[in-house]
């Protein structure tokens, strides 16, 4: 599987997940990928920047997307395409949300959620990344915490 930064012709940018490279361009080809936010199949690869290892070698998680497509590479009915809209919009909303009121602690989610969870710092809202590891500990300690996809912004 191969993630790709998109661009219609509107400017929107978005991500989709293909098999390989060879897929992706057969379904352009075909005019079978569209963009979620207006629908526009006038797409094409948009910059990507390269995946950089984070301290204790961890990469960036990749971003989660809404496939722009219809299963089978079809045509995604205008429906669809509006739900999937309305889904982005609600999770770019989320997003601003928490940015404005959580505090960012980068890869210290875990030791800081467990700080919170344990009283040895006063209760406030955070966001973060952590490993998968991380995450089943943070779980198995019965640490309450939420998982978002998160979206680049749509000013980006």
């Amino acid at each position: 599987m191969i993630l790709f930064n998109l661009r219609c012709a509107e400017g929107h940018t978005f991500e989709a997940w293909f098999r390989n490279g060879d897929t992706y361009e057969r379904q352009a080809k075909a005019k079978a990928v569209a963009c979620p936010l207006c629908g526009s199949h006038s797409v094409e690869k948009a910059l990507m920047a390269p995946r950089i290892a984070k301290k204790r070698g961890r990469e960036e998680a990749p971003q989660q997307a809404v496939a722009p497509v219809a299963p089978g590479g079809g045509e995604m009915p205008a429906e669809d395409r509006a739900k999937a809209a309305e889904l982005l919009r609600a999770l770019r909303e989320a997003r601003r949300l928490v940015e404005a009121n959580c505090d960012y602690v980068g890869d210290r989610f875990a030791e800081e959620a467990r700080r919170i969870h344990y009283g040895e710092v006063e209760k406030h809202g955070i966001y973060g990344e952590s490993t998968l590891e991380e995450a089943r500990a943070l779980a198995d300690e019965g640490i309450e915490f939420g998982r978002i996809p998160w979206l680049p912004r749509a000013d980006q």
